[in-house]
């Protein structure tokens, strides 16, 4: 018997829904990889969305009802905002929801209640989804080796770091070709030169739409090392937790933003990373955490705003160089107080 589609709005446990036979395909996925994209935005437009309503929220609607997607899992608690709304429209739609919650007490009890209930709700074992999780753990070690190849030998692009981390919240809708895929990625990149761009950048936020940030910023002497929220997403501290329970205790994007800070802290200091990009969504809620990410960080931090466009405009890549060439001008001014 063929296995169900299930659509995603975010990264949830997989590993439920796979143990009950369904391929899991991440709608945000769907929407920003389309080389006609705007439709999406275009078919939730049509049927009423507000314009300031955020991109993503449309292009996951849009993808939903172009892709004739029938069984959604909608993240109601520790993602956007909006997605209830999005749900209540799908609903109207005739499209099944299942809700899921990653509960903001962040204890681990309510977690553990949280994952119980999506189990009972798709019928299948502990036993089961553990066996399942422990087989896309092998998976995930291999995007874990391919991030660390990113930042430790220097040849892995940022876009490259990005693309398979963030493909790790659906695998692509299947894991065996998603393990050949990124196998196969890994022998490429081991027989390169390392890369030599001076600075090492780190993005924090969510993924972007505009991707071309990552060849743009390598014009100008620099290099993301760092993917955050891309990286939760591939759970590089699988291996660590017990259970299924305990790994989503630890995905820092859905909790608050001092959980999140503790693991990019660790990671800056890791990576060596000279400075930050934080990207942000319009008319999205994440847009205010930039206070207090500036903050508590104590290397500088560019916060650039995406829309609609799947490439940068002329304003954002204008204050992208600047600030690139503030942060050149800055190593040299280091530099010459060393010596």
């Amino acid at each position: 018997m063929k296995n169900k589609t299930v659509g995603i709005t975010t990264t949830i446990p997989c590993e439920v829904l796979i143990a009950a036979g369904y391929n899991v395909v991440d709608l945000n996925n769907i929407f920003v990889t389309s080389e006609n994209y705007k439709k999406f935005i275009d078919i939730a437009e049509t049927e009423g969305f507000p314009k300031s309503c955020c991109a993503w929220q449309k292009g996951i609607f849009g993808a939903c009802i172009d892709k004739n997607f029938k069984e959604i899992v909608g993240v109601t608690e520790g993602d956007c905002s909006n997605t209830k709304a999005l749900e209540e429209v799908l609903d109207m739609k005739g499209i099944k929801i299942y809700p899921f919650s990653f509960p903001q007490s962040h204890n681990i009890q309510d977690i553990k209640l949280s994952i119980d209930n999506f189990m009972n709700t798709f019928n299948v074992s502990f036993d089961k989804v553990e066996k399942v999780r422990q087989r896309i753990n092998k998976i995930r070690c291999l995007v874990k080796y391919l991030d660390e190849l990113t930042y430790k030998e220097n040849k892995v692009s940022g876009f490259e770091n990005h693309l398979y981390q963030v493909s790790s919240s659906d695998f692509n809708g299947d894991i065996y070709k998603f393990e050949s895929d990124i196998k196969n990625k890994i022998e490429e990149v081991k027989k390169r030169e390392p890369f030599t761009q001076q600075l090492r950048l780190g993005f924090i936020g969510v993924p972007p739409m505009p991707c071309d940030i990552y060849d743009y910023v390598e014009k100008f002497n620099a290099r993301f090392v760092y993917n955050e929220v891309q990286r939760e997403f591939a759970f590089p501290r699988a291996l660590q937790a017990k259970n299924i329970y305990e790994q989503y205790y630890d995905y820092t994007y859905p909790y608050d933003i001092k959980f999140r800070l503790k693991e990019i802290k660790k990671q800056i200091k890791e990576r060596k990373i000279d400075a930050l990009i934080h990207y942000t969504q319009a008319f999205c809620h994440r847009q205010i955490e930039d206070i207090v990410i500036k903050n508590e960080l104590n290397i500088p931090v560019l916060n650039i705003e995406g829309d609609r466009l799947n490439f940068l405009d002329a304003r954002t890549k204008i204050r992208l160089e600047a600030f690139l060439d503030m942060l050149q001008d800055l190593i040299i001014m280091n530099k010459q107080v060393t010596l």
